[in-house]
């Protein structure tokens, strides 16, 4: 029995069990991918107080040791199922290799790469969702990067030091990251960027050869050579076992204010897979102090 399960390990979750552990309550942090979350893709990060420059994985790793050093403890598993005990008050995670009990929960469980939904997006060799994970594969090569945010572009800047060739496929009339990224990939040779266009189709039998795209307005289509295609096109919240819990907005997030309190008593939601305007690691882990604050609050009848 912990007195706080936390489902999620990644900044909002593993801020959460800081938190906890400083209050001398019991956590259990559960995650069903990498400790760190998706900051563990980003090869760079300069946005963090307190650091001028680190990579995603060198602050997952502060963040697991600092949290570890507080008492918390780690489960790997997908929780597929939360139970309640309205009568003992007692909250039970399922997983795949065991059930966990808890007073609290705080749902941190993040969101995950949202795709093309192209036929043979999963069968075509050199599509990938994760430069980070996959870009050295296709040094020298001439790639592509779907999308024109923050993620997209980070992934360009990575990619241009590796590959041959960079096209970013933007829908939008123009890109929507941040001003120096813009500036960044500007000034690189090898970047292309080709706004108001769709990518239509996928070109190549086992290996990918290309691309079909469509231009928004005139209807034009144009194939266009790669030999890589990696896409950053948002995020989609992970809620799907937890919807007997929270109240969802129309895009699926739990429907939470700052506060990180949901419909249900004892449970709280934290990080990108709540309702908010700002996702940022610095938003994620202010959501986790929140949360467990929160979620001591309850444990302690405030």
């Amino acid at each position: 029995m912990y007195d706080i399960l936390i489902i999620g390990g990644g900044p909002a979750g593993l801020t959460a069990a800081i938190y906890a552990g400083r209050a001398e309550k019991s956590a259990l942090v559960i995650e069903k991918d990498a400790f760190g979350g998706q900051i563990t893709h980003s090869p760079r990060v300069e946005n963090i107080p307190g650091f001028v420059s680190l990579s995603g994985n060198e602050f997952a790793e502060k963040l697991v040791d600092q949290a570890i050093a507080q008492g918390t403890e780690f489960e790997s598993g997908e929780v597929s199922e939360l139970r309640h005990d309205a009568e003992s008050g007692v909250f039970t995670a399922v997983t795949e290799f065991g059930e966990f009990e808890g007073k609290a929960v705080i749902l941190a469980t993040g969101a995950k790469h949202r795709e093309l939904g192209l036929p043979r997006e999963h069968e075509i060799e050199g599509v990938s969702y994760c430069a980070v994970c996959d870009g050295a594969f296709y040094k020298g090569m001439e790639v592509g990067v779907v999308g024109g945010g923050n993620s997209a572009l980070q992934e360009a800047v990575l990619l241009s030091g590796l590959c041959k060739k960079v096209t970013i496929f933007q829908d939008l009339p123009v890109l929507t990251g941040e001003k120096k990224l813009q500036e960044e990939l500007a000034a690189k040779d090898n970047v292309e960027v080709i706004c108001g266009v769709h990518v239509e189709e996928l070109l190549g039998d086992s290996e990918l050869t290309g691309v079909v795209i469509r231009k928004t307005e005139s209807g034009e289509t144009a194939e266009v050579p790669l030999q890589g295609l990696f896409v950053a096109i948002g995020l989609l919240p992970q809620n799907e076992p937890f919807t007997d819990y929270i109240a969802l907005n129309e895009y699926g997030y739990a429907d939470s204010d700052e506060s990180c309190v949901t419909k249900t008593p004892g449970v709280f939601a934290a990080g990108d897979c709540r309702s908010k305007r700002i996702r940022q690691v610095t938003t994620a882990a202010a959501d986790g102090a929140v949360s467990a604050l929160k979620a001591i609050d309850f444990l302690e009848g405030r």
